[in-house]
Parts: structure tokens; C-alpha cells; sequence
């Protein structure tokens, strides 16, 4: 079946080999960036070989966070990546799944709209992926598509083939084909091999694919000899083996790119006309400020997944963002929330930091340690951001130790008299879980005259939520009462989105998840101004250090004079 689009708009299609985890998302991210900053409209696809429907019901250990956009799609968190770079917001349509390709071919069938055709992976699944693939024609001048996987991978097949025809139907003017490969440098032989690549370029010539430009993964610069060498096996033209060196950071990777001309050659290749030199001034900037920051605070980062950190990348990037609009470097110091089982050990993990984030998740392992932790930093005025569990837990704490509501908690770990935080009403009955929260792009009214309508300087904002859970309007009186401050709720005052403490530093939760909006360059306002408060924690607390020392040390030196004296 011949796609019929628009053949103005261009398509990039993103493959990797030899290995995985060589950074496909950050090249599409890099790429769309380049190509945005030379005046063309852009949006990246993510097309993913696994089975599950999406990904808000996969572990985040294997697969990393759950992102979530606008329109309440959970997806692959390279999607965060998109958004970071290009600031362009993805939607649901921009993540694709092989179960969201399959689903869709079966409730076919099972309707008979094949009209008792035998369905196959060819034509009808491709023709699935590439119905799904020419989305945003005519919307957008260029459409990166990463396909996930690495060539040679059983499940990753339909999408190649599904890119071959399209490239043949849109024809080679109107397609492009960048491999993501990787140089390995043999230490006892002392030097770079490129048979993994030369292999991988083959396997992918298998599938009827030519990549018309090699990305190559390495340590160190390659000699010409060797790029000549790859560009001749790999039956591509010279200039068109790209170095991708490593970073310091990901965000140095477009400054990389553009040195290199990937976009230059990406243009000419397409026959994109009328486009300017991309302007990375204020960009490089912003990199300049994440390698070579005046200040550096700590950050204490308390969640159960903390030896797995892709499971916060966004909540990782954001505070990145937020150190380099600070002029600062943000170490962070990960917490294991199990191990926090007594005031003590909360005191001890907690103690160097400038400020702490209570992470968001799910279920009842590592909740107690959490809420301890925010104990510890509500009374000793550390610096406190609890983003959606993060928050549910700080409402748990203060309804316990400042209210006295010392069983209180929450109504997904335990029934009891006081649940603080309970099961939104519109989720009672529901049996399904993918899908299935209060997901996506909500409004919020600020209060004014608190931190949170200080950070972001309006009455109204919109914020992302991943949730079941609520706060309980319940014990909303007592708990103010009591001096917590509700400094945002939803337009129809039924839900509590954030919540502070009014004589503390800065001390702020909210239900919603503000990393998913956090974007190079600018940061998010939450983040940017707990950053700036943990900087003046900072500042504060190493002046009381030294004003400690030196009363020390003119009490020693009294003390060595009357010694002397005697």
C-alpha cells in the first residue's frame, strides 16, 4: 500500500549498532536542535521494539522513568531528551510501541476491516508503522524517527522494513538514513577497530538500508586513514563518518555535532533550502555554566530506586538546569530512603547536604525513611523539595509530628483513621493500570505571597501529573490550621496541588512532576529557585562554620596565653 504525504517534509531515520545505549536519543535530540536553529520546523519520533502497550506499567529499573506529556502519554524517557533540546512539546503520537502497533492491527481484525484477509507482518503491520510514521506530515519541515534497538535485534525488523518502503515511496531526496555505530579501542592492540561497524553497516544492507551518514561512537579522535577506511567498507561518502567524541556533558553533544558539520551534511543531503547558520551563543553559555560554575551546593536525592538512575532522569536534568541558571554545580548526594530507619541515620544521610529532594514513586517500601528525612530538614531548616509522593510524604510528617495525628498516612500503604492522603475519587473503581492515573497537562491557581507564586511570577500555571493519590480535603482545615499553607490548588479549589511552610527557608511540595517541563537553558522556576535557596543555605551555613573555627581558635590561643601566664 503506497503512503501518500507530503513530500516537502523530510525524514530522518535514526538507527544503532554494535551495541546499545550508544546515545541515539541524545544524537536525534542534538540533531533536532541544530537543524531547529537553522529556521526549520521540527518534531522527533520514538519508535520502540517492546511488546508493552507503553511504558507507565515497566519497571523503571529496566527501562528508566516514565515520561509524561501534555496530553497524558506515558513514554520513553528519551522523549524528555526531545523536549529538553528542541522545547518543542511531544505528544502521545511521538511514542510508538510494537504492542501500540499490534493492538491496533488485531482490534482491526477482530472488527473485520481486513475483510477476511490473512494478516500478516507485511503489509499490514508495516503498513501500520508507517501510517504511524507520516503523522506529522505537512505540520513539521523535518520528522526525526529514532527506532529503538540495535540492528540484528529480531523485534526491531517490521520498523526497518517499515523505513525501507517509505524511504522507496517518498523517495531517497525526501529520506535519510544516520547509523549510530561504535569504534572500540583495543588497548593490547593499541588501536581502533571497525570491523564491529563494518558488520553492522552490512547487517543493516541486509534489510535493503544504505545509511547515507555513519555517527561513530569513540573515545578519542580518529585518524583520516581509519575514517577513510570506514567510509569505504561502509560504502558512504567520506565527510559523511561523523566523530561523536564523549562529553563532559550531553548538552556539549550539539556544540560537538555542529563542529563537525552533521547538520551541513544532513541539509545538503535532503536539498533543504533557504536555511541560516544555527546561533548556539546562548547555548553555549548555558554549557559553559554546567563545566565551569562559580558555586557548587549538595543536594541530598532520597528515593528507593537510587542505584538506578535513569529511573530520575528528568528530576537529574532539571536540577542541572537549575545549577547552571544558579551559576552552579549541583552534586548530588543519593540517599537510599531503606536505609533511613531512625532519626539518627536520617540525620547522618542527611548531614552535608544543602537541601534535599524527596523523590516521587510508588508503594510503601522506603516511605517511612522519606518521611523521616523531611522530619530532620523541617527542624533544622534544611532547604526541602517533595515532588508527588515527595509531597504526600511531607503532608504525612507534619500531620504526625506537628498535629498530632501520630498514625497518619497514607491510603495506598495503610487504612487507618487518619488517611491524609488518599485514593482520588475518579480512581475507585478503576482495574486497569496502564493508562489509567490522572495523567498529563493540568491548570493550578497560585496563592499569592508564597514561594511557589515567587518562583513562577503568575496566578496560573500548568504542571504534568503521574498520580492516583491525593491529598484528603478531609483534614484540609486542621492541617492549616496547624500553619501549612496551600499554595496552589486546581481551578475548582477540589484538589490540593502544593503545599509550604511559611518560617522555614524553603520548604515546598507539590503533587505535580515539574522535571517533565524543565528544558535546557532556562530550567524550570521550581527548581531554579530551590537551587537558589540551597545556595543561600549554603552560604549561611559554611559562614557559621568559619565564624565557629575562628571562635575556636581564639579561644585556644587565650587559653595557651593564661597556659603561659601560669
Amino acid at each position: 500500500m503506497a503512503t501518500k504525504v507530503n513530500k516537502k517534509t523530510k525524514y530522518i531515520f535514526i538507527t544503532g549498532g554494535v551495541l546499545s545505549s550508544l546515545g541515539k536519543g541524545i544524537t536525534s535530540a542534538s540533531l533536532g536542535l541544530l537543524l531547529k536553529e537553522r529556521g526549520l520546523t521540527v518534531t522527533i519520533m520514538k519508535f520502540d521494539p517492546y511488546i508493552n502497550v507503553d511504558t507507565g506499567t515497566m519497571n523503571p529499573k529496566q527501562h528508566g522513568e516514565v515520561y509524561v506529556t501534555d496530553d497524558g502519554a506515558e513514554t520513553d524517557l528519551d522523549l524528555g531528551h526531545y523536549e529538553r533540546f528542541i522545547q518543542v512539546p511531544v505528544t502521545r503520537q511521538n511514542s510508538v510501541s510494537t504492542g501500540q502497533i499490534y493492538f491496533e492491527v488485531i482490534q482491526r481484525e477482530r472488527q473485520g476491516k481486513y475483510l477476511g484477509k490473512t494478516v500478516q507482518v507485511v503489509p499490514h503491520i508495516t503498513d501500520e508503522i508507517k501510517r504511524r510514521m507520516t503523522t506529522f506530515d505537512k505540520k513539521f519541515d523535518v520528522v526525526l524517527i529514532e527506532l529503538g534497538g540495535t540492528v540484528g535485534d529480531i523485534e526491531s525488523m517490521p520498523f526497518l522494513e517499515a523505513a525501507r518502503q517509505l524511504s522507496l515511496e517518498l523517495g531517497r531526496a525526501n529520506t535519510l538514513f544516520i547509523h549510530l555505530t561504535y569504534v572500540p579501542f583495543i588497548k593490547s592492540a593499541g588501536e581502533f577497530k571497525t570491523k564491529p561497524t563494518q558488520h553492522s553497516v552490512r547487517m543493516l544492507m541486509e534489510y535493503g538500508i544504505q545509511p547515507d551518514i555513519l555517527v561513530c561512537r569513540c573515545e578519542e579522535d580518529l585518524e583520516k586513514d581509519i575514517k577513510s577506511k570506514i567510509a569505504l567498507f561502509c560504502n558512504v561518502d567520506e565527510d559523511a563518518v561523523v566523530l561523536a567524541l564523549d562529553a563532559e556533558t550531553i548538552y556539549e553533544v550539539p556544540i560537538l555535532y555542529s563542529k563537525a558539520k552533521l547538520d551541513d551534511i544532513v541539509v545538503r543531503k535532503l536539498h533543504i533550502q533557504r536555511t541560516v547558520k544555527p546561533s548556539l551563543t546562548e547555548w553555549g553559555k548555558f554549557v559553559q555554566r554546567i563545566k565551569k560554575p562559580k558555586y557548587c551546593v549538595t543536594i541530598g536525592f532520597v528515593g528507593k530506586y537510587v542505584q538506578h538512575q535513569d529511573a530520575y532522569k528528568s528530576i537529574l536534568e532539571a536540577l542541572c538546569h537549575a545549577g547552571a541558571v544558579n551559576n552552579t554545580h549541583v552534586e548530588v548526594k543519593y540517599i537510599d530512603s531503606e536505609q533511613i530507619t531512625t532519626a539518627d541515620a536520617a540525620a547522618y544521610a542527611i548531614s552535608g547536604t544543602d537541601g534535599i529532594v524527596v523523590a516521587p514513586g510508588f508503594g510503601a517500601r522506603g516511605v517511612e525513611g522519606k518521611i523521616l528525612a523531611i522530619q530532620y530538614v523541617r527542624e533544622h531548616l534544611v532547604p526541602f523539595f517533595g515532588i508527588c509522593l515527595g509531597m504526600q510524604c511531607a503532608v504525612i510528617e507534619f500531620a504526625r509530628n506537628v498535629c498530632g495525628l501520630t498514625h497518619a498516612n497514607s491510603g495506598e500503604f495503610k487504612k487507618v483513621k487518619h488517611n491524609v492522603i488518599d485514593l482520588m475519587p475518579d480512581q475507585r473503581n478503576i482495574t486497569n493500570k496502564g493508562g489509567t492515573m490522572r495523567l498529563g497537562s493540568y491548570p493550578c491557581v497560585l496563592k499569592e505571597g508564597t514561594k511557589a507564586f515567587e518562583a513562577y511570577q503568575s496566578h496560573i500555571i500548568r504542571e504534568r501529573h503521574r498520580h492516583r493519590y491525593e491529598f484528603n480535603n478531609d483534614f484540609r482545615e486542621e492541617l492549616e490550621s496547624a500553619g501549612l499553607v496551600i499554595s496552589g490548588i486546581s481551578p475548582d479549589a477540589r484538589l490540593v496541588e502544593i503545599i509550604e511552610l511559611p518560617h522555614h527557608p524553603w520548604f515546598l511540595g507539590c503533587q505535580f512532576h515539574p522535571e517533565f517541563k524543565s528544558v535546557a537553558v532556562g530550567g524550570h522556576p521550581l527548581f531554579v529557585s530551590f537551587i537558589h535557596a540551597a545556595l543561600a543555605y549554603h552560604e549561611r551555613t559554611v559562614h557559621h562554620r568559619v565564624l565557629d573555627n575562628n571562635h575556636l581558635l581564639v579561644r585556644n590561643t587565650e587559653e595557651h596565653a593564661e597556659h603561659i601566664g601560669h
